[in-house]
């Protein structure tokens, strides 16, 4: 008898075992996966994050197996997949989140990163069970943003709560908050009479006539590295000039927030382990101005990194009290960056109270006079300078290629025929002048056609920030060249590195990889053109849903979405439309008898705020 109780008493508790098993596995996977944030937002996003996980898949570098299947979700019929009435919203502690510069997850994950070398700035993704699947909210009371080019020198101040930089910063002039706005009087460190002045003071320096820095359209690609609130890159627009302005989310976190909402091209990024997501021989000019960079650590290796990026005959303008201090330590930094660039073939091309330029030689005469052994050493045949996804630095000089070492520089024409001249590098792609030409006649009729179905939806100074998740040869960038706006151009890093092509056109753009998020804050773009996007990433084994949410966290209120791709796709993302409060603006149908024609999908975003956990649209 006693025998026989233990044997039912084992039948049974072997089940319950299991059940509570699996019951444990459910808390860890509602509850663990949120950075131990709490409240009925957060949870409500794990678990539609988690069930959605499962049914499609997520994918990154370590698992891009995982959930993919062999039948595309935008041909499934029916509405039998997991498509959400609504998404919860993101606690509001989360209304600044950049997920993958997001500094709590590298302490939570305990990631071991050295800090002298700047690793803890660089881009660190979570993995999918880390993921926020909720709308990113406004802060309280945001409003539409100044347009352009007012908004060059004021934002509103609720849309960036955040005035330290101005007491911090206010003997240089950097920014005032008056009333409900943040005013930018364009002073920076070392231009406290403003930027304006500052920048004809360089071009006086090099001689450029009138004082003007673009030098007659020779100089139209500029890097701003630690550019502050981009004040430097703002007042550069005004002389056909386009700055890339970068800087860390560091502490002085809200900078590229700034930029951004003034509508100056600008994006997050460091000079730390990894190259900088641009091609070789992006940029005429580089700029750093009291950026608090070592330019001398680990044998001049950022110094390096700016050589890699600069064309032949490029300037780097550094103004910094190396460059004109008298002390001991000033002098001897002085010193060993003297003796660096010369080693580089790097020439002063003027020095001058607080700045000196130098120039980049033209061609690889200098590097071959060298004597045997000189460092840094010239860089091996087998080093990509146009490989930058995630590929680290390295202490070297970048040669030029037999052309430009032929030509004695890029062959670029000035700014702005530039824009439309067929650039050398295009023969690397093997497309022909043809072939160039009429990709700028389809993406101008192209273009036409977004702006006639976006109709009495836009203004003339409606949109500013654009970004093309697909830019290809930049050509959607130059069929706006009339209006005033300015482009991301974002070129896929597993396919072709167009963005050289990009950044010959005097364009400017980055490399991305759109299963991860992109490195810029929530709200800092008013349009967003998607080519085919969707249907690469699928192809990828990645989330579209996570896709969607990473538009709609970038996307300003109000703003705007092009989707162009295969009606499956467009039929998939208008699922979506009411659980994203975004709404439908305009369609367009494929052609009769074409299963592969494009269709084209309009979408702009609803401007909702959060009132005591609820969503009201405003």
């Amino acid at each position: 008898m006693i025998r026989g109780r233990d044997g039912s008493q084992k039948k049974h508790l072997i089940p319950s075992l299991c059940v509570g098993f699996l019951f444990l596995v459910f808390l860890v996977l509602y509850y663990g996966s949120f950075f131990g944030t709490q409240g009925n937002y957060a949870n409500s996003a794990i678990e539609h994050g988690t069930k959605f996980s499962r049914t499609i898949g997520w994918s990154n570098v370590d698992n891009s197996e995982l959930g993919k299947s062999d039948e595309s979700i935008f041909s499934q019929e029916g509405d039998d997949g997991p498509v959400p009435k609504s998404f919860p919203v993101c606690d509001d502690r989360h209304s600044e989140l950049i997920p993958c510069l997001d500094r709590n997850l590298i302490y939570q994950t305990r990631l071991k990163l050295d800090l002298s070398v700047m690793e803890h700035y660089e881009r660190h993704c979570p993995q999918p069970e880390r993921h926020y699947n909720c709308l990113i909210p406004p802060p309280a009371g945001y409003k539409v943003p100044i347009k352009w080019p007012k908004s060059r020198d004021e934002v509103w101040q609720v849309n960036i709560p955040h005035t330290h930089l101005a007491h911090e910063k206010s003997d240089q002039n950097w920014m005032v908050v008056k009333g409900d706005k943040i005013v930018f009087p364009g002073g920076g460190t070392h231009f406290h009479y403003g930027a304006g002045k500052y920048i004809s003071h360089l071009a006086n320096m090099l001689n450029f006539s009138n004082n003007i820095l673009n030098n007659e359209g020779r100089v139209r690609s500029v890097l701003d590295v630690g550019c502050g609130v981009a004040s430097f890159g703002g007042y550069l627009l005004s002389s056909d000039i386009i700055a890339m302005s970068l800087a860390p989310n560091d502490v002085h976190q809200n900078q590229i927030q700034f930029a951004l909402e003034r509508g100056i091209p600008a994006y997050l990024g460091v000079l730390g382990t990894k190259r900088l997501p641009y091609p070789s021989r992006s940029f005429e000019f580089a700029h750093c101005s009291r950026c608090r960079i070592d330019w001398l650590q680990r044998d001049g290796i950022l110094l390096l990194e700016l050589d890699r990026l600069l064309r032949p005959g490029g300037y780097f303008a550094y103004s910094s009290p190396e460059a004109y201090a008298q002390d001991e330590e000033d002098l001897r930094i002085w010193k060993q960056m003297s003796a660096l660039v010369e080693r580089m073939c790097w020439k002063i091309a003027a020095k001058k109270n607080q700045t000196v330029i130098w120039v980049k030689p033209l061609t690889n005469d200098c590097y071959m006079k060298r004597e045997p052994g000189t460092q840094p050493p010239l860089c091996k045949p087998n080093n990509d300078p146009d490989a930058v996804w995630g590929v680290p630095m390295e202490a070297c000089i970048t040669p030029y290629s037999e052309q430009i070492q032929r030509d004695s520089g890029s062959g670029l024409a000035p700014w702005p025929a530039r824009l439309t001249t067929p650039p050398p590098r295009l023969a690397d792609f093997g497309i022909s002048t043809d072939m160039f030409e009429k990709d700028m006649e389809l993406w101008q009729q192209r273009v036409d056609s977004y702006w006639s179905l976006l109709g009495s939806k836009i203004r003339p100074n409606t949109l500013r920030n654009v970004m093309d998740m697909k830019a290809n040869l930049g050509s959607f960038a130059a069929s706006l060249k009339d209006v005033p706006v300015w482009v991301m151009n974002v070129v896929p890093e597993d396919g072709p590195n167009t963005l050289k092509i990009v950044y010959d056109r005097g364009l400017i753009g980055t490399t991305h990889d759109w299963c991860e998020a992109f490195s810029t804050y929530p709200r800092t773009y008013d349009l967003l053109h998607a080519w085919t996007v969707f249907s690469d990433i699928e192809k990828k084994g990645c989330s579209v849903e996570d896709l969607l949410l990473e538009m709609d966290r970038i996307l300003r209120p109000t703003g705007f979405v092009i989707v162009r791709d295969k009606k499956p796709v467009i039929d998939f993302v208008k699922k979506y439309l009411t659980a994203l409060l975004w709404e439908s603006v305009a369609t367009t149908d494929a052609q009769a008898n074409s299963e592969d024609e494009e269709v084209v999908l309009v979408i702009q975003k609803k401007l909702w705020l959060v009132d005591e956990g609820t969503k009201d649209s405003a």
